[in-house]
């Protein structure tokens, strides 16, 4: 039998990325010391870290045609990771983002040009075969319409076995206060520490102390806090705790979060433990930010 995948819902995007010395000055001309091209975006990093840990992984959100469109239909298939649920858009442009990473301060700074580019409906995702996938995690980005694609998930598992259910996972990034109803929506829900902040709690413990009544009975709530590590609070009411792993020289922290987020779904996913998922999480996203871009995950792990 086939392994089934883990789809990912949410944007894509190119990333033209420029590694720096120091931050540059305003209104000054400066070099930088490398520039790449880079597919981005939240729900396709994860889709990139999940096929470099070995999981099927898929992917499903919006395009436009032309050249960046390109670029990254290239880069998906060089990844392996499956495009049949990209929705191709007849209005807007694929967004991009310039990206200055500064190893020196460990700083990443992004500015997005989020075109008009409309994001995938219910409608759209009501026409790809849920028996396909394992697991569905979702960036939130139009969250009612997201919220309405998860309840035809759990339509879809009302009439499974337990261990044939598609196990839903949500990400809360932006601190948009339409994304605040996805919480009860995922039976795992990675908070960020900008959300946790803007509602007021200061570590990851408080978060997810703080926010665990928001999220459904039985569920996971996961917050991570950079160098301080992350947190997760489940249906037990135990917090677990796992350090950051940081690397030996800061290089690039750009989508060290999506990196996270993938380690763990990819522990859960194979029947790991929420500890493991979360330790494992750290480890690799901290062993990402050593190096530029997402190639180093798969040949540093063992070593």
């Amino acid at each position: 039998m086939e392994k089934k995948k883990i789809l990912c819902v949410g944007l894509v995007c190119l990333d033209i990325i420029n590694v720096v010395d120091k931050y540059p000055e305003e209104d000054t001309d400066t070099r930088c010391l490398s520039q790449r091209w880079q597919r981005g975006g939240n729900a396709s990093n994860c889709c990139t870290v999940l096929s470099l840990l070995g999981a099927s992984s898929a992917f499903m959100g919006s395009l436009a045609p032309g050249p960046v469109a390109d670029f990254i239909m290239a880069d998906f298939s060089q990844r392996a990771i499956d495009v049949a649920g990209v929705v191709w858009q007849a209005e807007g442009q694929t967004p991009s983002a310039c990206c200055v990473v500064c190893p020196s301060s460990g700083s990443r700074t992004v500015v997005l040009s989020d075109t008009n580019l409309p994001d995938v409906t219910v409608e759209d995702f009501s026409r790809i075969d849920l028996g396909q996938f394992s697991w569905i995690h979702w960036e939130g980005r139009n969250a009612e319409e997201q919220v309405k694609m998860i309840q035809q998930v759990g339509m879809y598992n009302s009439m499974l076995p337990q261990q044939q259910k598609i196990t839903v996972s949500v990400e809360i990034e932006k601190t948009r206060e339409t994304l605040n109803q996805l919480f009860p929506h995922g039976d795992l829900v990675f908070v960020s520490k900008d959300v946790a902040r803007h509602l007021g709690f200061l570590s990851a413990e408080a978060a997810v102390r703080g926010l665990y009544s928001r999220v459904k009975p039985g569920a996971v709530l996961i917050c991570a806090w950079a160098e301080k590590g992350a947190d997760a609070l489940g249906p037990d009411g135990l917090v677990l705790h796992s350090d950051a792993f940081p690397p030996e020289t800061l290089v690039d922290t750009l989508g060290a979060g999506d990196t996270f987020n993938a380690a763990v779904i990819f522990t859960l996913s194979n029947g790991g433990s929420l500890q493991e998922a979360l330790s494992f999480g750290c480890q690799v996203a901290g062993r990402k930010c050593g190096f530029h871009g997402y190639d180093c995950i798969a040949g540093k792990l063992d070593n």
